[in-house]
């Protein structure tokens, strides 16, 4: 007997064979499984070819996908693959609701006329415009591959989930400069990753501070970089740590070339490109403060993961910020370097500012998946 629902789970196979570790969306993409794996059919895809699988073999992956485990890399593939090939044409959506929350396949040619010939009903969660907003910040070519799908979401949605409202915003000036209607829309905040309540703070040889995502070029990280050269010149001894936690990434050029060439540099700026949850507790726990200078931002997981453990923030002020935190952050101009080494003295010292920060921090109460599908589920009913 056929579910009710559908749901794409091609990105959690093919990006888990390719041994890359897993993304914020991957993280998104799991919740929406364990969710929804009881009343749903998967979708695969693979280049041009998408398939809906049966309840039987949908529930062989969502297993293998939610227990992960030794020989995960190869076995949900391979499995993937022998559904694909014994299916041939696949199951017919017969009109359901097609949940896609990976940005999978959006921008591939044949997506909306695969979604009419397949009678589905696609559901897609937008998780950032950034490569049409702020496309100096991507990698080349990626502002027109993400035209495509935000066009193809247009062409072909049954609905729009927002990871925020400023998510949603973008989307729908995208809609308008593109002369369409936006289909029904939803912002749902994403649910945030608890860090381990037990992880004690990390003791380093002198206060620090710490920043934490990949490294690229709209996260801003040359401005931290240049602040830590000033308070090395002016006072080596009494600079605090920079701890950058995050793998090395895209459009990053100079960031990284003072990471690698600055000997001034070394053993006041620590870079962690691995990092479990619970180092990470520790981190962020013993931190005086994330600083967050993006340029732009999806969501902002970090800042929510900070106030989670009670520390403070500083972050820029962008609008996904200012929805998911509200005045707790101190906020500072991304481009204002005077205001960025101000709080940094603020929040070194135990003085008013941290103080008071620290008080308002007490009450963040971080956004649940609970709290997420409490709006997705009777929105999608109502589709």
């Amino acid at each position: 007997m056929q579910r009710d629902l559908l749901i794409d789970v091609s990105r959690l196979i093919w990006r888990t064979w390719t041994g890359r570790l897993p993304t914020g969306i991957d993280r998104v993409c799991l919740a929406y499984v364990d969710r929804f794996a009881a009343r749903a059919q998967a979708v695969v895809q693979r280049g041009n070819l998408r398939q809906v699988l049966t309840p039987a073999l949908s529930d062989a992956i969502f297993r293998l996908i939610r227990e992960g485990g030794p020989g995960f890399r190869t076995r949900a593939p391979r499995l993937a693959m022998r559904a694909v090939v014994a299916q041939r044409g696949g199951q017919a959506g017969n009109g359901r609701l097609y949940l896609n929350v990976g940005h999978t396949g959006l921008d591939a040619t044949g997506l909306v006329t695969w979604a009419q010939r397949a009678q589905v009903r696609p559901v897609y969660l937008i998780h950032d415009l950034i490569p049409l907003t702020h496309p100096e910040f991507c990698r080349v070519g990626e502002d027109l591959r993400h035209h495509r799908r935000m066009a193809n979401a247009l062409a072909s949605a049954t609905g729009i989930i927002g990871n925020s409202q400023a998510t949603l915003d973008d989307f729908a000036a995208f809609a308008a400069a593109e002369g369409k209607p936006c289909p029904p829309m939803l912002a749902a905040l994403l649910g945030g990753h608890p860090l381990p309540a037990d992880a004690p703070p990390s003791a380093l040889d002198r206060p620090y501070f710490v920043t934490l995502g990949t490294i690229e070029g709209r996260k801003n990280h040359v401005l931290l970089l240049q602040l830590w050269r000033r308070l090395i010149t002016h006072n080596a001894a009494a600079c605090p740590k920079l701890v950058i936690i995050g793998q090395r990434g895209w459009e990053a050029q100079t960031a990284l070339a003072m990471l690698d060439r600055l000997p001034m540099l070394q053993g006041h700026v620590t870079v962690i490109e691995d990092c479990d949850d619970r180092a990470l507790a520790g981190h962020l726990r013993g931190a005086r403060a994330l600083l967050m200078p993006s340029f732009a931002e999806g969501y902002g997981l970090p800042v929510v993961e900070a106030l989670g453990v009670g520390t403070p923030v500083v972050a820029s002020d962008l609008p996904v910020f200012r929805e998911l935190a509200g005045d707790l952050p101190i906020y500072c101009d991304p481009l204002d370097g005077a205001a960025w080494l101000a709080a940094i003295a603020h929040h070194l010292q135990d003085g008013d500012v941290r103080a008071a920060q620290l008080a308002r921090v007490q009450g963040y109460a971080m956004p649940s998946w609970e709290g997420h599908f409490a709006a997705v589920e009777p929105w999608l009913a109502g589709l």
